[in-house]
């Protein structure tokens, strides 16, 4: 049998590091992920170095940032860097490596060096496949359904989930995991890496989630002092969604965390069937997502900042087989870089020369973490000192800075502050020395002059992005929107 320690990765989708019962949220319940941070290390200072599904996968399975993995905007068709992957540093170590769910890879089908994938990948048909999970649906005598409940992908409608329970997404990726886990090689560690589609929308969690919900006082978003901003990318994140009332804000919360509640209690069978197969007190467990949604606060939704509840994002860490803490909380500035570095130190595995992260247990603190979204007008940076986050917008030039000990909301803007004075000039040094690929010019002589400002329009959306249809026959490959449909 084998004595090296198991691993399960669990990254979900969309999932800010404050929506933990062991985070001191007020409403949303996650036991099961409450008890996993109490039996190991809860960080409290975790942020996705590009807060947009495929560049923050891809800085997990590469352990590089967006300026070595190549993609800081959402590259659909951009193949994976030539470096090694996680599974790939894993697999070539003797472990058996399997993911099941949503892996955001071109071409889809990709294994990057995973032995199989069990792939759910949102019915995205102009890549030219049907995932698994479509396939199993069309079994079930669901075909084409997956998306008949209206709901869009990229937007915060809700409605209870229209098919039986156990054919939602969520269900049926962690039964496919407990299927993976009992059909493993004994002989042999493994590396599993479970990854939910949701809480992204579509907002559809089972009824009974939301009726968990139903009498709870679910809250409303906050707003900071500095959202009347006339700085584009600002302008352009307030208008994502649209202005709703207090009724559709409370009911898209509700929705969101049903769908968190959701997973939480399925992890119990993923984590049941570990214990059941007698793996429990061998296995690494970790949990974090790709990036957090701002749920309406400061008018913002879904990604694409670096406010605290699009970047920051949770990271919970279990190491009973390898004698790490418990009922701990660790305060280092950490990046989803710094994943696959950790597991691999932790299973005495060498860590690739590629790697830029690093372990989250043993590696020196960091004085400040350095992120970036987007090209053009929508440009973002930030540097983030782990009290201190400055985020720049280079269109109109505009610098923000918070004092997140003190305004953990990001509620007051200290830019101008000069009280805040050094902690602005240091983060400023910090950011001007990342800019890379034609960003040095918003900073010619290393003080930040940035772009000429521009106003911001209203734009029509045309494509509806992210809006599916019925599946059934499956919709023509061809994109007519190109760019739109994600």
């Amino acid at each position: 049998m084998s004595k090296r320690p198991n691993v399960l990765l669990i990254c979900v989708d969309h999932w800010p590091a404050a929506l933990l019962g062991e985070a001191g949220h007020g409403v949303i319940q996650t036991p099961t992920l409450d008890q996993l941070a109490r039996n190991g290390i809860r960080f409290t200072n975790v942020y996705s170095e590009c807060p947009v599904c495929i560049p923050a996968r891809r800085t997990v399975m590469t352990g590089t940032l967006p300026r070595t993995h190549g993609d800081r905007v959402y590259s659909d068709r951009m193949l994976m860097p030539d470096v090694p992957t996680l599974a790939g540093c894993f697999r070539d170590a003797g472990y058996q490596a399997w993911g099941v769910g949503k892996m955001h890879v071109f071409p889809q089908r990709s294994r990057i060096g995973f032995d199989d994938v069990i792939l759910a990948e949102e019915a995205r048909y102009q890549f030219g496949i049907v995932d698994d999970y479509q396939t199993w649906l069309g079994e079930r005598g669901h075909v084409g359904r997956e998306f008949a409940h209206g709901m869009c992908n990229n937007d915060y409608l809700c409605r209870p989930w229209h098919l039986p329970e156990d054919c939602h997404v969520t269900n049926w990726a962690s039964r496919q995991m407990a299927r993976m886990i009992r059909r493993r090689d004994p002989t042999r560690p493994a590396l599993l890496y479970l990854s939910y589609c949701h809480p992204h929308p579509p907002l559809d969690p089972p009824a009974c989630y939301l009726e968990l919900y139903r009498d709870a006082e679910i809250d409303l978003p906050y707003e900071g002092d500095w959202t009347d901003s006339d700085a584009y990318p600002i302008r352009a994140l307030r208008s994502k969604v649209g202005t709703f009332g207090e009724a559709f804000l409370r009911s898209a919360r509700r929705a969101f965390y049903a769908l968190c509640t959701h997973i939480d209690h399925q992890l119990r069978v993923v984590i049941g069937t570990l214990r059941e197969e007698g793996m429990l007190s061998n296995t690494i467990l970790m949990f974090t997502s790709d990036h957090g949604d701002m749920l309406g606060n400061h008018g913002m939704w879904a990604k694409r900042c670096f406010y605290e509840n699009a970047a920051h994002v949770p990271l919970l860490l279990s190491g009973q087989p390898v004698g790490l803490d418990h009922h701990a909380t660790d305060d280092r500035l950490v990046g989803l870089a710094d994943v696959m570095p950790t597991l691999l130190e932790l299973c005495g595995l060498d860590v690739p020369d590629t790697c830029e992260g690093r372990s989250a247990v043993s590696g020196e603190r960091r004085e400040w973490l350095f992120g970036e979204v987007s090209d053009g007008p929508l440009a973002t940076r930030m540097a983030h000192d782990g009290r201190y986050k400055l985020i720049y917008y280079p269109v109109g030039n505009a610098v923000q800075l918070f004092d997140l000990a003190r305004d953990p909301n990001e509620l007051h803007d200290l830019a101008a502050d000069p009280r805040a004075a050094d902690a602005r000039e240091r983060l400023e040094r910090a950011l001007v020395s990342q800019l890379h690929d034609g960003d040095e010019a918003w900073a010619p002589d290393g003080r930040l002059v940035g772009l000429p400002h521009r106003d911001w329009a209203p734009a029509p959306n045309y494509p509806y992005s992210g809006q599916r249809g019925l599946h059934w026959p499956p919709p023509s490959h061809r994109r007519p929107y190109e760019g739109e449909y994600s």
